[in-house]
């Protein structure tokens, strides 16, 4: 009696398929192929005795139907995602030239001040935010007082508590805010300009000027 191959036509379909992922040479539609050539072989070669029943030939076709159908899946999935990126993309470039507020702790000035902001989650009975020199020396206090919730643009005139002008550069900040004598969460967030942008394989990210790479997700204000 003819010898009948023990790997049924599906686990050969699978193993197609699997192996399509490591072959750009091997498409679905091969795979669908051998999976009916295999499937007549094995019906022409079936033990008179134990032959195969209707039930086991449509469980195999119903696994090359979730297979093939998987495969479009992910094609239209894959196309689906493209055009999100695009379109994310176009509407990213749009920002190009903008200011935006996004989370960090850093002030850039030139001797005119600079921008910074802060996001509070919840309110604050109390907000304090400490200008630092690149010594960590705090060079000028700003009392904000009570603040509600939110995103909070925050100009520096650019002036130590002693008066005298900041020199042109970096600084840093820190935000101390209390609620009911406890400390309340909050958000550093750092003026720059977005000088472009750049595609990810995780999505759309820009460029600032303060040498920062961000999502847009990250961007708390637009200005």
């Amino acid at each position: 009696m003819t010898t009948v191959n023990t790997n049924t036509p599906s686990q050969a379909l699978l193993d197609a398929v699997n192996n399509k992922k490591n072959s750009t040479g091997t498409s679905v539609d091969e795979a669908q192929n051998r999976f009916m050539t295999l499937l007549v072989t094995q019906m022409r070669n079936q033990d008179p005795l134990n032959p195969m029943d209707n039930a086991q030939v449509t469980s195999q076709m119903a696994q090359l139907s979730t297979v093939t159908g998987i495969d479009k899946l992910n094609s239209t999935l894959e196309t689906l995602i493209n055009n999100v990126q695009m379109g994310q993309s176009y509407q990213a470039s749009n920002l190009i030239g903008r200011s935006v507020l996004t989370p960090g702790d850093t002030i850039q000035t030139a001797g005119e001040g600079g921008y910074f902001g802060i996001e509070l989650p919840i309110g604050a009975d109390k907000v304090t935010v400490n200008i630092k020199d690149g010594s960590g020396v705090t060079i000028r206090t700003i009392e904000l007082g009570k603040q509600d919730a939110g995103t909070i643009p925050l100009t520096w005139d650019g002036f130590k508590d002693d008066g005298v002008a900041a020199a042109t550069g970096n600084y840093k900040f820190e935000v101390n805010a209390t609620i009911g004598g406890k400390v309340a969460e909050s958000t550093n967030l750092s003026f720059a300009k977005v000088l472009s942008i750049s595609n990810y394989p995780t999505g759309v990210k820009l460029n600032l000027s303060n040498l920062m790479t961000v999502d847009t997700t990250a961007v708390k204000e637009i200005f």
